[in-house]
């Protein structure tokens, strides 16, 4: 959004709303940061989805516990802080709202009726922070067990392992947690009969090979019709973002690789990025361009599996072992390249972990050769197949508006038809340099988001194809004080570049207090980092936002009144991973 229109946003609030607008906080987010009062929040949260350009998207919902924070010169008072972020596509523009709160007085009003996405996403506040929002239809937990004791990411909650009691279980305390996890249809609005049919409540997960992971679907149904289903998550949580208050800015990297699993550096570049707004580090072309052509690299692999195992939910059994293979093609190229090859965690705060090896070129061009065929052959045999067409057609489909006031985000919204790709939109680490096309479906349908991510596919081919052709000379590390760690080569010679190097290694960059924010178009969607530096070694609050957790949410709304098959088809079409979904 350029200056002038958020000028104009902020002035027409404030006009308005008058001195229920506290406060407008400089952030480097890149977006509007205004302080609202909580009577004002669904009000103004309503202005804002009524713009002419509106704010269609709750993008995320999320809190920071501020009873630690040294660096808030100028904020107003708060114990706690719930943050709003809101996107605007037809605008192409970011607003933020933040709410401050007392510890004695946890309460906001519900958003849902602007934003039916804020459903989750108030149930992770409650889970995580203890806010509760009034008139949310079901505030349970969503991420930690229904018996957990405290809310996680208040600064006052344990944070290892060791910081608990030896952990032991009885009989009864077994007994106690599996009936906690027993589904109960009244809680969630659910009859089990009507006149004349009882209802089957069917658990479909939490079990792996069933649902991409360890996830779980409760649904109700009448013979094959789902008349309705819970999703229920939780079960891969691993409390990334309070990791991140415990991990130097160096040394959270590697902890990026395993939220999308399968996206490998693709994770890793939000982060620095984000982490490179805080500390004023610009990179050259180079590293922008290695680091787009590896993003691209597993944004294939990424699809690949996607598209095997997609396959292998509608029942052909061989296109898995057939994407898997050439899975193993581009991970020779990555493991040439990085030394790893899931998780490389190769991207670092200002640079790489190490330049391009002999021979890279040879390696990535024969690869690059290689898949045009393929993806032509997938083509013709698995999306041009005519069980394939029946079973995906008009399956599970939804249209723009929809996908938008469900948070969804990536080849899922874009299989509406909706143009809307930050790597073009909004371009970041170099992608305005590359010629590349944004593939778009028509019918919003399980078919279009199948058929979209080998379109896709073949863009990033023409990417990396560009990378290896114009590959930029330059250093493979920013030269700045704050990049981490700085070249052994010039460790070895300067003795301030020594001192800071270990310095880096040993405590991580002291990064000045500030927030900042990074959007990328990844592998599923739109992944983001917000950070929240408070002028130390390791992050405030860092915020993940995943593409797959609105995914999951907005599976009722489209399952109802379908069927079983057609649920198993859509879940194939979503390409999610649990960890990027509970993080």
């Amino acid at each position: 959004m350029s200056t002038d229109q958020s000028a104009a946003i902020v002035e027409s609030l404030t006009a308005r709303f008058g001195d229920q607008i506290r406060y407008e906080q400089p952030t480097l987010t890149g977006m509007p940061v205004l302080w609202v009062s909580r009577e004002a929040l669904v009000d103004i949260l309503e202005a804002l989805r009524r713009l002419p350009e509106p704010f269609e998207m709750l993008y995320d919902l999320t809190a920071i516990d501020e009873r630690m924070r040294s660096h808030r010169d100028g904020l107003p008072a708060a114990d706690f802080t719930v943050v709003y972020q809101l996107l605007s596509v037809s605008g192409n523009r970011d607003f933020m709202l933040k709410v401050a709160l007392s510890e004695h007085d946890l309460t906001l009003p519900t958003a849902i009726p602007v934003y039916p996405n804020a459903d989750w996403y108030e149930r992770e506040v409650w889970d995580m922070f203890g806010i509760r929002f009034a008139g949310h239809p079901n505030l349970r937990r969503i991420l930690m067990p229904p018996t957990w004791n405290g809310h996680p990411l208040r600064k006052d909650h344990h944070a290892r392992a060791t910081e608990f009691d030896p952990y032991t279980l009885t009989v009864e305390g077994q007994d106690k947690e599996q009936q906690a996890l027993q589904f109960v249809p009244e809680d969630w609005g659910m009859k089990r009969q009507n006149d004349d049919t009882d209802f089957m409540f069917l658990n479909l997960g939490p079990n792996h090979p069933s649902a991409h992971g360890a996830f779980r679907l409760v649904l109700q149904l009448d013979g094959e019709e789902v008349l309705d289903c819970v999703p229920d998550i939780g079960y891969h949580h691993r409390g990334a973002e309070k990791m991140a208050e415990r991990q130097s800015w160096h040394s959270f990297i590697p902890y990026t690789d395993r939220i999308d699993y399968v996206g490998g550096v693709m994770n890793n570049l939000p982060y620095v990025l984000a982490v490179e707004k805080l500390a004023g580090i610009q990179v050259n072309e180079r590293i922008a361009t290695v680091r787009v052509m590896m993003s691209e690299l597993f944004r294939i692999t990424s699809h690949l599996l996607f598209l095997g195992t997609y396959l292998q939910d509608l029942g052909a059994m061989s296109p898995v072992f057939f994407t898997f293979t050439d899975r193993q093609k581009a991970y020779t190229v990555i493991e040439g390249i990085t030394g790893f090859r899931m998780h490389p965690a190769w991207f670092r705060i200002g640079g790489l972990m190490q330049d391009l090896p002999e021979g890279w070129d040879r390696l990535m061009q024969e690869f690059v050769d290689w898949m045009p065929a393929r993806l032509r052959e997938y083509e013709r045999t698995m999306m041009e197949n005519s069980l394939v067409r029946d079973r995906t057609r008009h399956v599970a489909a939804f249209d723009t508006a929809n996908a938008l006031a469900w948070g969804v985000t990536g080849p899922n919204l874009r299989a509406t038809g909706c143009d809307f790709d930050l790597r073009k939109k909004r371009p970041y680490s170099g992608y305005e340099n590359f010629e590349f096309d944004v593939p778009l479906g028509t019918h919003g349908d399980a078919f279009d988001r199948g058929q979209l991510r080998i379109e896709e596919m073949r863009q990033s081919l023409r990417i990396i194809q560009q990378c290896i052709d114009r590959m930029p000379e330059g250093d493979y590390k920013a030269d700045h004080p704050l990049t981490t760690p700085p070249p052994r080569d010039k460790m070895l010679q300067h003795i301030e570049t020594l001192i800071t190097h270990f310095l880096q290694v040993s405590w991580g960059p002291v990064l000045p207090a500030n927030e900042s924010l990074q959007m990328v178009e990844a592998t599923k969607g739109i992944n983001s980092y917000y950070l929240t530096s408070d002028h130390s070694a390791m992050s405030y609050r860092t915020r993940i936002r995943t593409p797959s957790f609105p995914h999951l949410q907005q599976i009722p709304a489209l399952m109802r009144g379908g069927f079983v098959p057609d649920l198993i088809a859509h879940l194939g079409s979503i390409d999610f991973v649990m960890a990027d979904v509970d993080r």
